[in-house]
C-alpha cells in the first residue's frame, strides 16, 4: 500500500512531482468567487485543467454553482465525487457517448452543448430510451471560429428544435470569447470582449422574444474574466484555470492571479558552473505556449526542455544549486501539465498538507 506523504517537507518528495501552493490557490478561489458575487453572476469553473474533484469541491464551497467540463469522462469523474451541476461545454455526438450522457443523468444533472439539429435529434432519442430529460445549451460562435452556430436567427431555429424535442430541455446558450485572451492593452481587450458578448447576449434576447428564455448565458475564461463578468446579459462565468494559475495565464493572458501550480525537480548534473540539468522535462511539465519558469536561480540566459530533462543556462557562474538539490518551476500551462501526473500534492508552508489523485487524468473521451 502506498505510503502517504502528508506531513513531509515538499523537498523530501521524489521528483519530478506536481505541487500546488494551498495558500495561493485558496486566495485565487476566494478572489474569483468574490468577484463573481460582486458582479452578480454565477461561477461555474472549468475542470479541464484541474482534474482533481477535491479542488472543484473547494470552489463549490466558496460559492461556485457547479463545474464546466471539456469531456464527458471528466463529468463522470466529477459526478462520482458528488458534483451534480455539470456543463459539458462540448458536443456529444457518438452513440456510445450519448448513452453515457443519458446514464449520467441518473446521478447528476448534466448540461450538454449542441450546434447541430441532427445532434439534437440523436440526443433526444438517447434521452428518451434512458427515460431521462437532458438540459441542452446552444454553443454560439462569437468570434473564436471553432464550434458553434452563428448568432441571431440560427440560434433561435436551433432553440426551437430543442424545445420541440422530447427528452431535451432548452437551458440557454454559451460562447467563448477566446479571441480576446491574448490582447495586452486593457481598453482594446475590454472592447473585444464587449463586442463578443454583445453577440451572445443579443442571441439570448432574440430567443426570449421568440418565447424561448435563456436561463443560462455562459461564457468567460480566466484570461477575460475581469471584463466578461461585467457584460450585460451574462449569467455565469466558466473561468477555472486561474484557481491554480501559471505562467501562461499571468503573462500571455494577463490574468491577475498569482501562480499556485509548480513542479519540483531534482538537479541531476552540473556539467559547467552555468549549466543546471534537472530531472523534469516535457513529460513532467508543459511548455505549451509559455515555458515553465525556475524559481530563485537569478538571471537565466537560456532555458530548454527535452523529454526527460530541463537545461538551465545561468548568466553568471554559480556553485549552487548542487547535484541532489531541488529546483521548483512555476508551471508554464497548467491545462496541459496536470494531466501528466498521477498525484497533486497540496503544500502549505513548505509541508505537504493534501495528497490528491488526479482522478480525471486520461479522461479524453
Amino acid at each position: 500500500m502506498p505510503v502517504s506523504c502528508v506531513g513531509r517537507k515538499k523537498v523530501e518528495l521524489d521528483t519530478p512531482v506536481l505541487l500546488v501552493d494551498l495558500d495561493r490557490m485558496e486566495a485565487n478561489i476566494a478572489t474569483i468567487a468574490g468577484a463573481c458575487r460582486a458582479a452578480g453572476v454565477s461561477w461555474r469553473p472549468h475542470f479541464k485543467g484541474i482534474k482533481v474533484p477535491a479542488i472543484s469541491l473547494r470552489a463549490i464551497a466558496a460559492g461556485a454553482i457547479g463545474i464546466t467540463c471539456a469531456k464527458l469522462g471528466e463529468a463522470e469523474v466529477a459526478a462520482a465525487a458528488g458534483i451534480r451541476d455539470i456543463l459539458v461545454a462540448n458536443q456529444i455526438v457518438t452513440p456510445l457517448k450519448m448513452e453515457r450522457l443519458a446514464r449520467l443523468r441518473r446521478s447528476a444533472d448534466p448540461i450538454v452543448a449542441v450546434d447541430d439539429a441532427g445532434n439534437v435529434d440523436a440526443l433526444g432519442e438517447a434521452a428518451r430510451r434512458a427515460g431521462v430529460v437532458l438540459r441542452v445549451v446552444i454553443e454560439v460562435d462569437i468570434g473564436m471560429r471553432r464550434a458553434g452556430v452563428l448568432p441571431g436567427e440560427p440560434v433561435i431555429a436551433l432553440a426551437r428544435r430543442i424545445a420541440a424535442t422530447k427528452g431535451l430541455s432548452f437551458a440557454g446558450i454559451m460562447g467563448w470569447e477566446a479571441q480576446a485572451v491574448g490582447i495586452a492593452d486593457p481598453a482594446e481587450k475590454q472592447r473585444c470582449v464587449a463586442d463578443a458578448i454583445a453577440l451572445l447576449a443579443g442571441s439570448a434576447r432574440d430567443c426570449a422574444a421568440a418565447g424561448l428564455p435563456c436561463a443560462i448565458v455562459s461564457c468567460g475564461g480566466t484570461g477575460t474574466i475581469r471584463y466578461t463578468m461585467h457584460q450585460p446579459g451574462v449569467t455565469e462565468i466558466q473561468a477555472g484555470g486561474g484557481m491554480l494559475s501559471d505562467m501562461r495565464y499571468t503573462t500571455s493572458m494577463h490574468a491577475d492571479l498569482p501562480p499556485a501550480l509548480t513542479i519540483l525537480a531534482t538537479v541531476t548534473s552540473r556539467p559547467t558552473p552555468t549549466r543546471i540539468i534537472c530531472d523534469a522535462g516535457r513529460k513532467a511539465m508543459s511548455a505549451d505556449g509559455v515555458n515553465p519558469m525556475p524559481i530563485g536561480l537569478g538571471a537565466i540566459a537560456r532555458l530548454s526542455f527535452s523529454a526527460e530533462h530541463s537545461t538551465i543556462e545561468l548568466e553568471a557562474p554559480s556553485a549552487t544549486p548542487r547535484i541532489g538539490d531541488t529546483v521548483e518551476f512555476v508551471a508554464g500551462y497548467g491545462d496541459t501539465t496536470v494531466h501528466m501526473h498521477d498525484t497533486l500534492y497540496g503544500v502549505r508552508g513548505g509541508v505537504v498538507e493534501a495528497e490528491w489523485p488526479v482522478l480525471a487524468r486520461g479522461k479524453l473521451a
